[in-house]
């Protein structure tokens, strides 16, 4: 009797990076900032993180209405859930979409007050 493969297994690929919260290469450097919002320098330099259950204390690069960049030292999955207690607004939920060389971007599920 021939073993029976599912499909999905036939057709894995072997890629160059994983989507493990590294970021995925780029080819060209960006050239322009096509940000829709102002990136401002954080008024607290330190935020409490929540991250899979355990609170980190992190340093804030930057902050805008809809997200902050930190500096953290874990490395975070893409989309992953986090939450960021901020010093002028309270607590925030966010989602990671970025992680590089030891700074992850989020982005706030809502506006902060």
């Amino acid at each position: 009797m021939v073993p029976v493969v599912p499909r999905w297994k036939e057709l894995r690929v072997k890629a160059k990076f994983n989507l493990d919260g590294g970021m995925i290469p780029r080819t060209v450097k960006r050239m322009l900032d096509e940000r829709d919002e102002e990136r401002v320098a954080a008024h607290s330099e330190t935020a409490v993180m929540e991250y899979r259950g355990r609170k980190h204390v992190v340093r804030l690069v930057n902050t805008s209405p809809s997200g902050a960049m930190v500096i953290f030292p874990l490395v975070p999955h893409i989309g992953e859930q986090v939450s960021l207690q901020l010093l002028d607004q309270g607590q925030v939920f966010a989602k990671v979409r970025w992680v590089r060389d030891g700074r992850i971007g989020i982005s706030f599920d809502a506006r902060p007050e």
